[in-house]
């Protein structure tokens, strides 16, 4: 486990490769797409075990934070993303794409990449419900005013709810039972170190399938999609210094800073790909747009678990006068 834990960066971006080649070279590869919600459920029950409920107990208290996520997420991040999409303004249908994803945070495994990189995971974890209540809210409304009338008619709970029952409630609910469990007997003790430390290839396995089951969809429409490769990226840049500058302002502490980063970093492209497949016909390259921001991040955060600390580093205790 620890010389696992050592080489995770690699490890990760193997799992991506490989997944790029077999999701390229495998005719049936798209049908892995049915194993991203499971492989994720995993993945966050995995995480869940790590955290104390205690903690999100406490971190579900911490008002200044909640505040602070929400400003970036529904007040920040919509004026950045609709300055991007003004770069592709001569395409309607990249203009929808990229928004779509950009105005919805992710609230899956940005908990386990933050606390990777030595963020409050458990706050992020405690503002899900949060996150997910107001962008399903709001995402009608960023719509209506950044594209018109027309992007009313395109956003349903369904996806969502399915989401956050099947990413959050399930494995939540697991990793308390199991908790509760291993403080008792022996046996939940044992599955609970059993399961931590299968915490990387665990994560090898998302990515991996994640890439497999879209990289051909991602393909058909390269030549578009090399288009919103850059601004998807550079999105991850300005992300990095207005969180970072966000949770600075918010007076939070280190791990909550990191946090914050992470959360306005991270979209919710795996959630809305299910809304985007949905779209109609005007709309095809939504879909192939909200995967080639999840590709791109999926690379992004793997370069945040070790850019982020070094952004917002631990603070020197001050130094006592003899």
């Amino acid at each position: 486990m620890a010389r696992l834990e050592r080489h995770q960066i690699g490890l990760y971006l193997l799992a991506i490769i490989a997944g790029a080649g077999i999701g390229l070279l495998v005719p049936g590869a798209p049908g892995l797409e049915v194993a991203i919600n499971p492989v994720l459920a995993l993945l966050l029950y995995a995480t869940f075990l790590g955290i104390p409920f205690a903690a999100i107990t406490r971190a579900a208290r911490d008002g200044r934070f909640m505040v602070a996520v929400v400003v970036l997420n529904f007040v920040l991040v919509p004026v950045i993303a609709y300055g991007l999409s003004r770069l592709v303004a001569d395409s309607p249908a990249l203009v929808f794409g990229m928004l779509l994803v950009l105005l919805t945070p992710c609230i899956d495994y940005v908990i386990v990449f933050s606390g990777l990189a030595g963020a409050a995971s458990e706050r992020l974890l405690a503002a899900s419900p949060l996150l997910m209540l107001a962008q399903l809210l709001l995402l009608p409304v960023y719509l209506l005013v950044f594209i018109g009338p027309e992007g009313l008619d395109v956003v349903e709970a369904g996806p969502f709810a399915e989401a956050f029952l099947v990413l959050i409630v399930l494995p939540l609910t697991a990793a308390a039972a199991t908790q509760a469990l291993a403080r008792r007997h022996r046996v939940g003790a044992r599955l609970q170190a059993l399961v931590q430390a299968l915490m990387v290839p665990l994560m090898m396995t998302t990515l991996a399938v994640v890439v497999a089951s879209q990289a051909q969809l991602a393909s058909e429409a390269a030549d578009q999609l090399l288009r919103v490769v850059p601004i998807f990226a550079g999105f991850l840049v300005v992300m990095a210094v207005v969180g970072a500058l966000t949770g600075r302002t918010f007076g939070l502490d280190v791990p909550s800073r990191r946090a914050l980063v992470f959360s306005g970093a991270t979209r919710n492209g795996l959630v809305i790909l299910p809304l985007a497949l949905a779209l109609p016909a005007s709309l095809a390259l939504a879909p192939a747009i909200a995967v080639t921001q999840t590709l791109v991040e999926l690379i992004g955060m793997v370069i945040y678990v070790r850019l982020v600390p070094v952004l917002v580093p631990q603070q020197r205790p001050t130094p006592t006068l003899p």
